[in-house]
């Protein structure tokens, strides 16, 4: 027969663990502080990278998209620093020049789109209004979307839809678009022609025809979709807010 462990054994064992556990807690404790150090360190060249390039930031949108991705990499977010050393950067205020331009266009392109624009044309046109200034800053998608971030303190009269594909379709309109309301504009915006039919929606999605017939009668009465019932093949509904890429991609 084994002869079970004694007390003492038990005891050393123990204390074996627990001496185990003091290390572990040390080694752990001196990594933080390590990691602490080195993210501060970074956070310290950051800053004065930032200021000796500070002009090439604001102008180069490629140049500000990878700065502000190393920000993100240590939880530093300029945009939402209003004060201190980042409010002297003047990023953010690039960003909030940008997000009220794109109410600007959003409001003034309304009655065409019915609240929707795409995240391209929105581009287009803001390069337009901008190209007439002595400053030009080359924008990027990149930078609507983050401008757009700022918009959200409206609520849901502002936001940004994803369509799939990389694209964007940007809100501008009171209230929340149902998911069946997304999934119709993402449908369409794959097909690549502006325009669906209910049909299209019962093969595509496989739905009822009685859901993708609410779905596009109530898009109608928001302004987001035009109803073309001169059509051979029957009833289509064609959503300006696609036109233009569907121009670019020469499917209409």
């Amino acid at each position: 027969m084994r002869r079970k462990a004694g007390i003492g054994a038990i005891h050393k064992q123990k204390l074996e663990q627990e001496k185990y556990k003091d290390k572990g807690t040390a080694i752990q404790e001196n990594q933080f502080e390590q990691m602490t150090k080195h993210m501060e360190m970074f956070r310290t060249n950051l800053e004065e990278f930032a200021t000796k390039h500070k002009n090439e930031i604001k102008k180069n949108a490629q140049f500000r998209r990878q700065f502000t991705e190393m920000c993100a990499s240590i939880g530093v977010d300029p945009l939402a620093s209003g004060k201190g050393f980042w409010s002297v950067l003047g990023i953010g205020d690039f960003y909030y020049e940008l997000a009220v331009q794109i109410v600007e266009v959003c409001l003034a392109t309304n009655y065409k789109t019915g609240g929707l624009i795409s995240l391209d044309e929105l581009r287009d046109r803001l390069i337009q209004a901008r190209g007439r200034r002595k400053e030009h800053q080359e924008i990027t998608n990149e930078d609507l979307l983050a401008a757009a971030k700022k918009l959200r303190i409206f609520g849901s009269g502002f936001s940004v839809l994803p369509i799939g594909r990389g694209k964007y379709l940007v809100q501008s309109i009171p209230g929340e678009l149902s998911m069946d309301h997304t999934a119709v504009l993402q449908q369409t915006s794959i097909a690549g022609n502006a325009y669906t039919s209910v049909s299209l929606l019962e093969s595509e999605l496989k739905w009822e025809r009685d859901r993708a017939q609410k779905a596009l009668d109530h898009m109608v009465k928001l302004g987001l979709a035009w109803l073309d019932d001169q059509d051979e093949n029957g009833k289509l509904y064609w959503f300006p807010s696609l036109f233009t890429a569907c121009v670019n991609s020469n499917s209409c």
